[in-house]
């Protein structure tokens, strides 16, 4: 009698496990990224995002499994091509860098448009979260790229490495700076020249001449090793830039059970204050690092910061005029950012919404 006890209570626990395991649902995602897990940005989607991810499905009753597979530096999707890649079903879900996708995200980049803002990470990102929810272009181009908005992230902010001490703007003048992009109009009137360049080129154009100093972020310039070829680090604060987020392809994401669409929502959130966290982190310790291996470290006083903000030309007017003569709201982008960052205590140098 003990024995078929035994036995029967056996059965009914085989049956429940293989009834709970026909229960849950395996959802199989492909996540991609340009950029390989070297970039925090990266490094937080697959060591934070995925296993918080997995944790949440898990603790809310294990109905749901995702089964990742991970593609990352570009093996599947392009540095800049993250966004069509996700579109077509390349990858599922990635990180998508706004910055490097302008044409499709012009109102995402209002940070490029607008220096010497903020180094908070968090409010930058926050701000322009809170941006996409009120402001229906701003959602839109999400949606018109067949993608869905999970969580986003900015670069520290940017500072400038030089071959020779900066004090005021005028320092500049003559000099060949490599400030890419939008960077470009941030040393405009300053008698500077822009030169192009990237990461990948930074070092030697400074080693070689071709440029005389570069503006980039501090966690960029670290893996770049600037400090030895340009020992002259003048904190100028040009702020701190949204630079994407992660996304997901929005047909996907329509057909997923609501408790999952539900869960990587919140960890997007989670995600963005995270990636905050670390790399505000990484950039305070990043600076004591190249101060210690012998950079010269200095702040550009405030009153030295508005001189030389007031000094540019009205680059986001320039930037407003041009998004809204293509039907995008400019000026309504410009005072939503100018606002939030005024309203979370910020004192600005300049409104560049007026």
């Amino acid at each position: 009698m003990k024995h078929r006890l035994a036995f029967l209570v056996a059965a009914a626990a085989l049956a429940a496990g293989a009834t709970a395991a026909h229960a849950q649902q395996v959802i199989k995602l492909t996540a991609v990224a340009g950029h390989p897990p070297a970039f925090l940005w990266v490094k937080l989607l697959d060591e934070f995002y995925i296993p918080e991810v997995d944790k949440r499905l898990a603790a809310a009753g294990n109905k749901h499994k995702i089964e990742w597979t991970k593609a990352w530096g570009g093996t599947l999707v392009k540095l800049g091509g993250e966004s069509k890649g996700i579109a077509d079903g390349v990858g599922d879900l990635g990180f998508v860098s706004t910055v490097f996708e302008a044409p499709k995200f012009p109102l995402q980049n209002v940070s490029y448009f607008t220096p010497f803002g903020t180094d908070d990470l968090g409010l930058v990102t926050r701000t322009v979260a809170d941006m996409q929810k009120r402001i229906p272009a701003m959602a839109d181009a999400w949606t018109k790229n067949g993608l869905v908005y999970l969580g986003g992230a900015a670069l520290d902010t940017y500072h400038l490495w030089t071959k020779f001490p900066v004090t005021k703007y005028e320092d500049l003048q003559g000099k060949k700076i490599s400030a890419p992009g939008p960077a470009a109009n941030w040393i405009r009137n300053t008698g500077a020249v822009a030169v192009a360049g990237n990461l990948n080129s930074y070092y030697e154009d400074l080693k070689s001449g071709v440029s005389d100093g570069v503006i980039v972020f501090t966690t960029g310039a670290w893996g770049a090793k600037l400090h030895e070829v340009a020992p002259h680090i003048t904190k100028v604060n040009f702020g701190a830039m949204f630079a994407g987020g992660i996304a997901i392809n929005k047909s996907r994401f329509d057909r997923l059970p609501p408790e999952v669409q539900q869960v990587l929502r919140e960890v997007g959130d989670a995600y963005s204050a995270e990636f905050a966290k670390a790399q505000s982190a990484a950039a305070g310790t990043l600076l004591q690092n190249m101060a210690g291996a012998g950079a010269k470290v200095a702040d550009l006083s405030e009153a030295e910061r508005k001189r030389w903000a007031d000094a540019l030309p009205h680059v986001a007017k320039t930037w407003a005029d041009d998004v809204t003569a293509k039907g995008l709201p400019g000026q309504q982008v410009l005072e939503a950012y100018m606002g939030g960052l005024t309203k979370a205590g910020v004192k600005l140098p300049r409104d560049w919404s007026r």
